[in-house]
């Protein structure tokens, strides 16, 4: 499987991106010189995907898979529903919970067959939860070390309005589909729904 190994910080900072948006509590000391440098609206398109589909960690055909479902949907925009769609993936989710430190770590688990959804096992990170689906970690492993200390990193961590969170019983609920005002994405979508409409 394809993933991207490259440094996550040098990433963050020739892209804009807060480390905090991936999870990663660290600041970036060194400035990116691109000063001076006028990016083409071309250019500007190409970095907002690379910003949406690195903070999602997402691949190239699986985020195109997601334009092509939003722009088929019938209401909201395409932009708005691409980022709603990549929102509501399994391996999201449960970072959003606070069930991972970071999307990689949640991704990592759902692989591992840690997560249930519905009661049922699911290990495909890019599944798409829905409005009502009750997401838990598996009764065997509630009580690893290993949750114990992601929730003492995310515990302060606010789980959007969309989601409940149960953390004594490490389950959550999604109680409804998520709205672009909600997403916390510094992503205009508006500029990859163009890249991908030439």
């Amino acid at each position: 499987m394809a993933r991207d190994m490259g440094p996550v910080l040098k990433k963050c900072r020739s892209l804009g991106i807060e480390p905090m948006v991936l999870g990663i509590d660290k600041k970036s000391n060194r400035n990116f010189a691109r000063a001076g440098k006028k990016v083409s609206e071309y250019g500007l398109q190409l970095r907002e995907k690379q910003k949406a589909k690195f903070i999602y960690g997402v691949l190239e055909k699986p985020f195109r898979n997601n334009f092509e479902k939003a722009a088929k949907m019938k209401e909201g925009t395409t932009g708005d529903n691409m980022l709603i769609l990549l929102e509501l993936r399994l391996d999201n989710v449960m970072f959003r919970l606070g069930y991972g430190r970071t999307r990689k770590e949640a991704r990592q688990i759902v692989d591992h067959k840690h997560v249930l959804v519905n009661g049922k096992c699911v290990s495909i990170p890019s599944y798409k939860v829905k409005a009502g689906d009750v997401i838990s970690i598996k009764e065997k492993y509630k009580s690893a070390q290993r949750y114990k200390d992601i929730l003492e990193v995310t515990g302060g961590r606010t789980v959007p309005a969309w989601l409940d969170a149960d953390h004594e019983n490490l389950t959550g609920t999604v109680k409804e589909l998520p709205s672009r005002d909600v997403i916390d994405v510094p992503v205009n979508a508006t500029l990859i729904v163009e890249l991908y409409s030439k």
